[in-house]
């Protein structure tokens, strides 16, 4: 696996993780927030092959709260 890969799995895995830990009793909500937008910043670029060609991120439908 390519070392750009290596990190990218390992990032998504960690997000993942953080994500369940959220759901239990007691989860620290100050270290989630802290973790995960850390984790989300040094997200690196996707491999190659992960989206299909000609995908845009940016051409979907608005999030809730975002304008129309």
């Amino acid at each position: 696996m390519c070392p750009n890969c290596d990190d990218f799995a390992r990032t998504i895995l960690l997000l993942g993780q953080l994500a369940l830990y959220g759901d239990t009793a007691g989860a620290d909500f100050d270290f989630i927030e802290t973790v995960g937008a850390s984790l989300a910043a040094s997200l690196p670029e996707p491999p190659p092959g992960t989206f299909p060609p000609g995908f845009d991120p940016n051409s979907g439908p608005p999030y809730p709260g975002e304008g129309s």
